[in-house]
């Protein structure tokens, strides 16, 4: 797939973004993150920096948060794979 160039507006400023995902995905996630930085900036009114980081810690976090329960639940599908398995052996 062909990378594509996107401009994108976050927090009122614009960034090109050079890319193999969609437009309509960049956008996406532009949005997303648009959002979460209007909504902490009104939670907490910190500097634009410090915002940032602010952002990329929550993102981070249900980023992890979210690999964790994915593990989490492949550990469950195959236990349940190895339960029907031995079911269907006795």
């Amino acid at each position: 797939m062909e990378k594509i160039r996107t401009t994108v507006r976050i927090a009122g400023r614009e960034y090109a973004i050079v890319t193999r995902d969609s437009e309509e995905y960049v956008q996406g996630v532009a949005a997303w993150v648009d959002r979460r930085l209007r909504e902490l900036n009104q939670a907490t009114h910190l500097p634009g920096g410090q915002l940032a980081v602010l952002a990329a810690m929550n993102a981070a976090d249900d980023m992890m948060k979210s690999r964790e329960e994915n593990r989490r639940l492949r550990r469950e599908l195959e236990e349940a794979r190895a339960e029907i398995e031995r079911l269907k052996r006795d």
